[in-house]
């Protein structure tokens, strides 16, 4: 029996995760085995997650995909991790800052309305890959800025937020923390983001 934000459930398998995000969630190069959410529920000893994410995704592609699979608010945790892509492709901040919102503003929706049960991941850091090395200093400036707002935004709902981006630029240093594609993390590095997540998580 374990603590999940603060309650004490026995039941825990009955429990549904919905991961909200990008190629961060869905765990592109890596097995499915070691994606951070199912590296999360393997912890907390939860059923698979729902996992909406895509490699790519914007908050726009985001929110039009919740929109599609027409879910119900019926998951007692969801995660949201999204706007790499935002910045990648040099869109406005303050369209993301307008998305992220929302985007909250859903996830929380879809806890059954409860805040305690939605946490926020902060965006890692790319240019602390061999894809990102030659413009690190650029990338992680703007990252700096977006991780500013969803920490805001967070902290504005009262939702717990995971800061997992100092880990991320690790990714030059320890080579194992990064996938074979160069950019994205590995499952190494995805179980670091689970010891902070879980530590959280049972505060």
């Amino acid at each position: 029996m374990i603590s999940l934000f603060g309650n004490t459930i026995k039941a825990q398998q009955d429990k549904k995760f919905l991961a909200l995000g990008d190629s961060y969630t869905i765990g592109e190069s890596v097995a499915e085995a070691e994606r951070w959410p199912n590296q999360l529920v393997a912890k907390l000893k939860l059923t698979a997650p729902r996992i909406i994410a895509t490699t790519g995704w914007r908050t726009d592609n985001l929110k039009d995909a919740i929109e599609a699979a027409n879910l119900k608010p019926e998951y007692d945790l969801v995660s949201l991790l999204i706007g790499v892509n935002n910045q990648y492709q040099g869109k406005s901040i303050e369209i993301y800052e307008r998305e992220f919102e929302e985007l909250l503003q859903t996830s929380i929706k879809l806890a059954k309305g409860k805040k305690k049960n939605v946490f926020v991941v902060s965006i890692p850091d790319y240019g602390y890959t061999p894809f990102g090395k030659a413009k690190q200093e650029k990338i992680s400036e703007e990252l700096d800025q977006y991780n500013a707002i969803n920490k805001r935004i967070a902290a504005k709902y009262g939702v717990k937020y995971f800061n997992i981006t100092e880990i991320s630029r690790k990714g030059l240093e320890d080579v194992e923390l990064v996938a074979g594609d160069g950019l994205h993390p590995s499952g190494k590095m995805y179980a670091q983001w689970v010891e902070v997540i879980h530590s959280g998580l049972k505060k």
